[in-house]
């Protein structure tokens, strides 16, 4: 029995046909890169769907000595008309339809999630799907169909009503969310994410800064994100020349330390991808 299900959609202008083979052979393309959108964004190089019942939806690290993720097995294939898999990494079940309408192809994402069963990300499909995938379908003949990464520096922005800014900037300065964006109220602690050009502007939470036990700075409203080609390597060199360490090595998705400078301004260093731009 099932005890939860979500469901999402978007309408792209392709036939059926096309829309499958755009959603399994370019998904590449169309899932963007970014601090938490890959089990592993350190070390990512490719996401891929291997067609036919029975082919892995897999996270690529090391294609050379087989290291990658295996993210979910499929289950249905049939090419213009349905697509579903089992998660490998939880007990989420995706079933992917491409209906046709008047002007091209409705595709409808479901999750569910049985009695008892855990979603550790796999139901990310239903969020990321009307975003991500129609996007790219809109665009994919006018831009080079090449994967895009990000640029090495991010910053992130902290508000006490990270919700409420992050519409207000939306709507003032036209920035373009990852997602959609969240609805007003709440905790507040979501994750919201703008692309600007190739560089990711994060709205986060606004809390109080330690850089030391029992030693309170004033909150950090604006900090950088670096990321460097070997953050071990970084962080030692950091530590030996008197950085203030402030949150070690730490894994989230994305791989990060974060230090403070001589005037308590929070830096935060992150291991890039291989597939990294600059």
């Amino acid at each position: 029995m099932t005890a939860r299900s979500i469901r999402s959609q978007v309408d792209v202008a392709l036939d059926p046909a096309s829309a499958f083979d755009v959603f399994t052979s370019e998904i590449d393309l169309w899932w963007l890169r970014g601090p938490i959108n890959n089990w592993d964004s350190a070390r990512v190089r490719e996401m891929r769907c291997e067609p036919g019942v029975g082919g892995r939806l897999l996270e690529i690290y090391d294609e050379a000595s087989d290291d990658a993720l295996e993210l979910a097995r499929i289950t249905v294939w049939q090419p213009g008309e349905r697509l579903a898999w089992d998660s490998s990494v939880d007990d989420v079940r995706i079933d992917v339809r491409f209906e046709p309408t008047a002007t091209g192809t409705r595709v409808s994402v479901v999750a569910s999630v049985p009695r008892g069963g855990k979603d550790t990300g796999g139901t990310s499909f239903v969020r990321v799907t009307p975003a991500w995938f129609g996007r790219w379908c809109a665009r994919r003949d006018s831009v080079p169909r090449a994967m895009q990464d990000t640029d090495r520096l991010a910053i992130a922005v902290h508000y006490a009503k990270p919700r409420e800014a992050a519409r207000w900037l939306s709507d003032a300065f036209g920035l373009e969310p990852v997602l959609e964006l969240p609805a007003s109220g709440g905790t507040g602690d979501d994750w919201v994410e703008f692309r600007v050009g190739h560089c990711s502007l994060m709205v986060l939470p606004l809390h109080a800064d330690r850089t030391g036990p029992g030693s309170p700075q004033p909150p950090s409203t604006h900090v950088p994100w670096i990321f460097v080609d070997d953050l071990d390597a970084h962080f030692r060199s950091a530590t030996q020349r008197g950085a203030t360490i402030v949150e070690g090595i730490h894994q989230q998705g994305y791989r990060a330390y974060v230090a403070a400078d001589p005037e308590g301004h929070r830096w935060t260093f992150a291991q890039a991808r291989p597939t990294m731009r600059g």
